[in-house]
């Protein structure tokens, strides 16, 4: 697993390291240990959400606040999509600052949102 950070602390780059033979390929997607070794972090993986949207559609801001704070591991399994995370912590050094990120099954590639 590759880890690449940001300019927001905590919101990685993942990229799993992905096996392919004449069959297609095989990745491990998750895996708390080895994520928490990779990354450094301390998370604990406890609910896994799909959704499918048609082209164009936009699914809206996600924020978290305590007591419901929760991190979130954001990738797509089909097509692409555009996800942005701001940090919209107001005393944050990096408040207002933004990452873009193109995700999709190709690359396999990931973003770790921290709560």
């Amino acid at each position: 697993m590759k880890v690449t950070p940001t300019s927001i602390p905590s919101v990685l780059i993942i990229e799993p390291k992905v096996f392919g033979d004449t069959r297609c390929f095989f990745f491990e997607s998750s895996n708390q240990r080895d994520f928490n070794q990779a990354t450094g972090l301390d998370v604990n993986f406890v609910q896994d959400n799909q959704s499918f949207s048609i082209k164009g559609v936009m699914r809206g801001l996600h924020y978290q606040r305590n007591p419901h704070a929760q991190g979130k591991l954001v990738k797509v399994s089909l097509g692409k999509a555009i996800d942005i995370a701001v940090d919209i912590r107001k005393n944050s050094p990096t408040f207002g600052q933004y990452e873009t990120f193109i995700l999709d099954p190709i690359r396999h590639n990931m973003v770790y949102i921290p709560e």
